[in-house]
């Protein structure tokens, strides 16, 4: 796994601590029990990968766990994200490098004696991309650009696309970046957040929507 994709699984990574939803707690509320919930996986179906240049590079599950205080007493809630990761071969300097990328991450809603530990619900684009920005070191200078609506499980989602400066260090090259975020879409018992980036050289918007229409949630 090259260091972009690892860089974006720990930025998921904080998304995941932030965003703890759903199920019967007695056991837990007892003390008989620790809690773990497990995203389902959200894919760009097959058939759209097949009228797009993306295509599947690598899907994994993150799992993090926290404690919380119920009863008196100290219990662990363990959350699995999923995360779906596409990319694409972009021309730079005569060389081809995968640096078109698009990752789709699945993270459960989680719900623990009443309260509930989803403020990924709640969380702007703004707020989503900075969570990125702050473990992505290769992002700099992010700024928005521009917003629109795009078909996204059948409704329209906002997508905001931002500008910003990146560093390659596998390439040692420097390059700006263009970055679109999606609001984060409930699916079932899961929130679904899309992010794609590309070098701002090419144009990827279409690609990026059409492969947003095309997320399916495997519930």
């Amino acid at each position: 796994m090259d260091s972009t994709r690892r860089r974006f699984l720990a930025a998921t990574g904080a998304l995941g601590l932030a965003s703890l939803a759903g199920c019967s707690a007695l056991d837990f509320a007892l003390g008989n029990d620790s809690l773990a919930f497990e995203a389902d996986v959200a894919v760009v179906a097959e058939a759209t990968l097949s009228e797009s240049e993306y295509a599947e590079s690598n899907r994994t599950s993150d799992t993090i766990t926290r404690t919380f205080e119920a009863g008196g007493q100290s219990r662990e809630v363990e959350v699995t994200n999923k995360i779906s990761e596409y990319d694409r071969g972009v021309s730079i300097l005569g060389q081809e490098f995968r640096w078109a990328l698009f990752t789709v991450l699945s993270t459960p809603q989680v719900e623990v004696l009443g309260n509930a530990f989803n403020p990924v619900a709640d969380m702007s684009t703004d707020e989503l991309v900075a969570l990125v920005q702050g473990r992505y070191d290769q992002i700099d200078n992010v700024s928005r650009d521009s917003t629109r609506e795009v078909d996204f499980f059948g409704a329209p989602v906002e997508v905001v696309r931002y500008r910003a400066d990146g560093r390659f260090t596998e390439a040692d090259i420097e390059l700006d970046l263009t970055l679109h975020i999606t609001e984060p879409v409930p699916a079932d018992e899961d929130f679904v957040v899309c992010f794609g980036v590309h070098p701002r050289r090419i144009d990827d918007t279409d690609a990026i929507n059409t492969l947003l229409g095309g997320v399916e949630h495997t519930a």
